[in-house]
Order: structure tokens, then C-alpha cells, then sequence
């Protein structure tokens, strides 16, 4: 192939991957919109003429508008105005489209039943949009509440007898953004220190957005005290907004910013390694310096002592696996945050939330979250911070 032909093809991919993108994300506007609208407006509702048409008009215009909002709040200038109204919409609408998809069902049902038409559809519109209420009301009460405690015990057989006990608090994918959530913060600081930890770890995700922009409410972690060390590695969306920005601010918090790298705690004469890696997705970001490096993370920690591993993603537990690690801690995942997406986060990670085991010396503890991400609801996925307690075996 000549050179004139290989510039020509290039622009041509280009191309035909913006064109399915675009294909993509109309498909998915025209169901997350087109069903509700369905459901709700037409499916043999037999509402009057103008019911119809105002219900379409704003159905159309918010689809039609949605894309332009969230590319304006969620691009490179995260706006905070377009992105609590792009935000909000989507919890709304993915509430809605997966309850006019059991609203159908339940149309079905009542056919079968003998209920005639319109009163099926009618009834079935009514369920949804009461249901689709409930849940929103309460699932944003839920996102904006400070978490609840979440206790666990993780028995380590290779923890030494003076570190039994030793009390690590977990806290994860806080994500400030659009909405001002600095009490919040103050809030979470307050009740991670009631719980008076040896070591408070922050796995990754702190905002959406600049440390310009969210400093106010990334403040209160100055004041979070631990008795032996406070740890930080990146998550996902560090590498959206200024990773190391945000890697230089938790340092200036002081927070041990564990990027690649590893930190050893002593207590009683028995030690703890406790190291962190970089998220999976820095390699790509084009962030010089940052990528996930499990041996760089571990590099002159002694074989013997036991590995306590911060690492955003569940789906990075099997470099834990490979190098020894004895408990990795993680996030990511917000337990789903709004059922039933739970199902497709396990389309991509290993984990949904909760302890699990990945060999004989390896467990992995996968926090729901601390914070949300985008809307500002939590259905059927609480968020926590969490008190994890080491004993030795």
C-alpha cells in the first residue's frame, strides 16, 4: 500500500467509527426515551389528542436535547449547570424505562385476566409512574444521606498477632461534582473518625472534575485522622479531570498517595506492607507516568509480611492474585447504584460488592461507594463507608 493510500484510509475509519458511535447512541436514546413514551403516552392509553401530543413534545425535546447536555456538563469543561439537569434526567429516565418495560408485562397480565382496553393500559401507567416515583424520591434521599457504617471482619492468616484488630476504614468513589455536596463531606469526615481507625484508605474516584473545581468539597479530608497512615490511589475518573493534579492535592491533604508504590505500618513489632496501584484505565489516558505496575508497587517489600493492596477496579484483583497480595480493597463498582444496572457492571467486573475470595491467600473486599456517580439516586445499592477489622489467623 502507498503512503497516499494509507492517509486516505485513516480519515475513512475515522469515520465510520464516528458513524457508529452516533448509530449507537441514537439506538440507545430511542429506547431509554422511546419506551417510556410508549408506555406511558401511547399503548393503548386512548389519551385525548392533546395529552398525546404534549407528552410527545416533551418526550422528543428532552432525548433531543440530552446528548448536547451531558457532552457540555461531562466534556473537557465540566459544566456544572448541563450536567445536574443531564444527570438527573438519565436517573429519571432509566427509572422509567426499566418500570414501562414491567408496566408492559403487566398489561399482559391484565389481558389475560380479562381486563378490557384502555383500563389495562391505564392501570399499568398509573403502577409505573407511582413506582417510578417512590423509587426516585427515595433513591435520591438514599445518594445524598451520609452512608452508614458498614462492619466487616477479614481474618488474615499471615497478620501478625500486634495488628490484630487493627481497624481500616474504607471510603471510595466519593465523586464531587455538580452538586455541591461540602456538608456532605464535612459529614462523612465526622463519622470516619467516631470509628477512630489505624488506617483510612480513599480507593480511587474522588470527583468529576479539576482540583480547582472541587477543592472546597475535597477540604474535609484534611481532616480525617488515622493513628498509623491516611492512603489514596487513583480511580477511572482521576484520569478524566487532572489525575495528577489530583495526586499532588490529596498529597498537600496528607494523604499518602500510593501511585505504584508502597508504604509499610508497624505496630507491636509486626508490620503490614500497604501498597496501591494505579487504575487499570491510566495506561491509556496518555497521563505521563501512570499506569497500573504491581512489581513498581511492591519493589523492596519484604516476601514475608503481609500485603494489604488499594486498587480502584475488582477487575485488577488477579495482578493481586499473581503477586501475592493478601487482602486488595477496591470500588468502582457503586454495588450497582441503580438496580437493575447491577447486572451489567457484572458484565465487566468480577465483583459486584461485599468479601470474596480469589485464591488461597488472596480475598478481595469490593465497597458499594461512598458517593454516586452522575444521578442522584441510589436504588436497591446503599452507599457505605466501611469498617473493615484485620484479625490474624
Amino acid at each position: 500500500m502507498s503512503v497516499g493510500e494509507t492517509v486516505e484510509t485513516e480519515p475513512r475509519r475515522s469515520r465510520s467509527r464516528a458513524a457508529r458511535f452516533a448509530l449507537i447512541v441514537v439506538a440507545v436514546l430511542l429506547l431509554l426515551f422511546g419506551v417510556p413514551w410508549w408506555t406511558l403516552i401511547m399503548s393503548g392509553n386512548h389519551w385525548p389528542t392533546p395529552v398525546v401530543v404534549l407528552g410527545t413534545i416533551v418526550f422528543a425535546g428532552v432525548a433531543a436535547g440530552f446528548p448536547a447536555l451531558m457532552f457540555s456538563g461531562h466534556g473537557r469543561h465540566h459544566r456544572d449547570g448541563p450536567a445536574k439537569i443531564a444527570d438527573t434526567t438519565l436517573g429519571v429516565v432509566w427509572v422509567l424505562f426499566v418500570w414501562s418495560i414491567i408496566g408492559q408485562i403487566l398489561t399482559l397480565v391484565l389481558w389475560l385476566v380479562g381486563v378490557d382496553s384502555p383500563a389495562r393500559s391505564r392501570i399499568a401507567t398509573a403502577v409505573v409512574t407511582v413506582i417510578a416515583l417512590v423509587l426516585l424520591l427515595w433513591g435520591y434521599a438514599e445518594a445524598m444521606r451520609v452512608p452508614r457504617i458498614r462492619r466487616i471482619d477479614v481474618t488474615l492468616p499471615r497478620l501478625g498477632a500486634a495488628l490484630d484488630g487493627l481497624r481500616l476504614v474504607l471510603i471510595t468513589d466519593t465523586h464531587y461534582g455538580p452538586i455541591d455536596r461540602a456538608r456532605w463531606s464535612r459529614g462523612v469526615t465526622v463519622a470516619v473518625n467516631a470509628l477512630d481507625p489505624d488506617v483510612v484508605a480513599h480507593t480511587g474516584d474522588i470527583a468529576d472534575g479539576e482540583v480547582a473545581q472541587r477543592r472546597e468539597m475535597a477540604a474535609p479530608l484534611a481532616d480525617i485522622r488515622a493513628s498509623l497512615a491516611r492512603v489514596y490511589v487513583t480511580g477511572n475518573h482521576e484520569y478524566f479531570s487532572g489525575a495528577q493534579r489530583w495526586v499532588e492535592h490529596m498529597a498537600s491533604l496528607g494523604w499518602e498517595a500510593l501511585h505504584n508504590r508502597h508504604l509499610v505500618v508497624t505496630r507491636g513489632g509486626y508490620s503490614l506492607v500497604i501498597a496501591g496501584v494505579d487504575d487499570r484505565t491510566a495506561a491509556g489516558s496518555g497521563v505521563p507516568g501512570h499506569h497500573t505496575d504491581h512489581e513498581a508497587a511492591l519493589t523492596g517489600a519484604d516476601p514475608e509480611l503481609p500485603i494489604l493492596l488499594l486498587a480502584h477496579q475488582p477487575a485488577q484483583i488477579q495482578g493481586a492474585v499473581a503477586h501475592g497480595v493478601d487482602l486488595q480493597i477496591s470500588g468502582h463498582t457503586h454495588g450497582g447504584q441503580m438496580w437493575p444496572f447491577h447486572y451489567l457492571v457484572r458484565l465487566d467486573q468480577p465483583v459486584l460488592q461485599g468479601l470474596s475470595r480469589h485464591s488461597d491467600r488472596t480475598q478481595l473486599y469490593t465497597s458499594r461507594g461512598t458517593g454516586f456517580w452522575g444521578p442522584p439516586f441510589r436504588i436497591f445499592a446503599p452507599s457505605e463507608i466501611t469498617l473493615l477489622t484485620l484479625k490474624a489467623g
